[in-house]
């Protein structure tokens, strides 16, 4: 079980309180598929995914994006047990999508990148260590089926 701070409580409800979540979404997973282009095997049936400008202009990257964010606040709402709420997400992943789970680290890095840069100067280097504890203990809880 995972013990959080006041601050840490506090700072993660904040923070996705403030983000718009499509947009938070769309870019984090697009800087993924860009940045690390092995990770778009899991998404052949998206289309278009050639270059970069195909993959931030793809509706059904943008869409996933936002399903990914709508998943980060469905733990924000569960932070004292993210492992039960997303243990159903960890047997899709690893059993029917077959994710390697060291993919969920690398989104988790570009959800961190982009959330930065939409809160600019808010995102101190206090925040920043509440947001990695909190998607360290998500990429853990969607990992808990491979283990």
């Amino acid at each position: 079980m995972v013990v959080w701070t006041d601050f840490e409580r506090a700072t993660i409800q904040e923070v996705f309180s403030k983000i718009d979540a499509a947009s938070v979404g769309q870019q984090a997973l697009t800087r993924c598929l860009v940045v690390y282009p092995w990770t778009q095997r899991y998404f052949a049936k998206f289309g278009n995914l050639y270059n970069a400008a195909a993959i931030s202009g793809n509706p059904k990257v943008a869409a996933h994006g936002l399903t990914v964010v709508r998943g980060l606040e469905k733990a924000v709402k569960n932070m004292d047990n993210i492992k039960a709420a997303f243990a159903e997400l960890s047997v899709l992943h690893s059993e029917k999508l077959h994710v390697d789970p060291d993919n969920f680290k690398l989104l988790a890095d570009c959800i961190t990148i982009v959330v930065a840069a939409s809160l600019g100067t808010s995102f101190t280097a206090e925040v920043q260590a509440a947001i990695h504890k909190f998607l360290a203990v998500v990429v853990s809880a969607l990992g808990k089926q491979y283990h």
